[in-house]
């Protein structure tokens, strides 16, 4: 039976790129990979057939033979070497398989045993921290320095963070020479395994640390001093490089992140930069105008004048009396939300003195006038 184009056999164009055609190997191996086509008992020589026409197409050398002569560039030892007329081969063949495969194994089904490709490991980076720090608004307003309890993992001070008794430095593993990984043959391709000695660290610890007992570190309480600067709103995060946990045997620690979350307050609404404030005037002060005293977040107070006929719900502002902006450019405003206050539990006189304003009052209620102006049209329009 003759061969087939190993182009065709890849599903890669004629010529086709060192890029294109792994991309095209992965692809194969992927779809055709034995243990998961159990029901296709061709699927095993399929997969042979991909990885020899990969093994030839990968090497420029090879893959110029064969661009130029076919596969006749293989045959009775002509042109580059195969191996074994250039299917699976053995000695340099497999090997160069056995590299090739290794390339794209752990893309396409993951690392075993938790060791993958991550051999040689000698330490790990701590994990990062994350801490929700509470502010009064007063705070966030002024800025403040605050002290936060953190249990976390340490640098063990027996062992120097080593894991070792003494502090004696780890030895090479004896079972993958400090490589953290061993392959294994199963079939007619090789796989590689985190090796199982030393959890694909590269490295062993034969006398360990009492106290940590060969981790490097141990668990305690820290104690920390952090800057809140002015201006911060629930969601800022703030980064205290390597104050996470400590690594693992020696390595570097990870990081804290300390998340503001501003409580609420009993005065003071806030949006962004702004902030809101409602305060009841009476009716009498609605109607005449005057002044009140508005609250300022600082602590001080300022004078707001209140224009004779005010209606609810308008709003004053005052320029710059808000919250500062996190990272300096001036502060935002403080609007003052006026709500016109209906008085209960009148006298008779003051009903008596409402019920004659009333009386008094038909023009002077524009709003009013308005609204029952279209209210009449429109009933008017229905009985039409």
């Amino acid at each position: 039976m003759a061969k087939r184009d190993y182009y065709d056999v890849l599903g890669a164009a004629k010529g086709a790129d060192t890029a294109e055609l792994k991309k095209a190997y992965r692809r194969k191996v992927k779809e055709l990979h034995p243990d998961q086509n159990q029901d296709n008992p061709n699927a095993e020589e399929q997969f042979k057939e991909v990885n020899e026409a990969y093994d030839i197409l990968k090497d420029p050398e090879k893959k110029a033979a064969y661009d130029r002569f076919g596969h006749a560039a293989f045959e009775g030892g002509t042109g580059a070497s195969a191996g074994n007329g250039g299917g699976f081969h053995r000695g340099g063949g497999q090997g160069d398989f056995g590299s090739a495969f290794s390339d794209v194994f752990d893309d396409l089904f993951g690392g075993f045993a938790g060791g993958g490709r991550r051999g040689g490991e000698r330490a790990t980076r701590g994990s990062d921290l994350r801490y929700n720090l509470g502010v009064t608004l007063e705070e966030a307003y002024t800025g403040k320095q605050a002290t936060i309890s953190v249990p976390s993992s340490v640098a063990c001070d027996t062992c120097s963070g080593t894991g070792a008794e003494g502090g004696a430095e780890p030895t090479t593993c004896p079972t993958c020479s400090g490589m953290g990984k061993v392959r294994a043959q199963q079939g007619f391709f090789t796989v590689e395994r985190g090796c199982p000695t030393c959890s694909g660290r590269g490295q062993i610890i034969k006398n360990p640390c009492g106290t940590c007992a060969g981790a490097g570190r141990v668990q305690k309480n820290r104690s920390l001093n952090v800057s809140i600067p002015a201006g911060v709103e629930t969601g800022t995060r703030i980064r205290l490089a390597a104050e996470g946990e400590a690594g693992l045997r020696g390595g570097p620690s990870g990081d804290l992140y300390i998340f503001i979350e501003v409580q609420p307050h009993a005065i003071f609404e806030r949006e962004n930069q702004n902030l809101f404030c409602q305060i009841p005037v009476s009716m009498a002060t609605a109607a005449l105008g005057g002044e009140l005293e508005a609250p300022t977040l600082d602590g001080g107070r300022s004078r707001v004048k209140v224009p004779a006929g005010v209606q609810s719900g308008k709003q004053l502002r005052l320029r710059g009396k808000g919250m500062p902006a996190l990272r300096g450019g001036g502060s935002g405003d403080l609007y003052i939300e006026l709500a016109v206050e209906t008085p209960v539990n009148l006298t008779s006189r003051q009903k008596e003195l409402l019920k004659e304003f009333e009386n008094l009052s038909t023009e002077n209620n524009p709003a009013s006038s308005d609204f029952f102006s279209k209210v009449k049209s429109f009933w008017d329009d229905v009985r039409g």
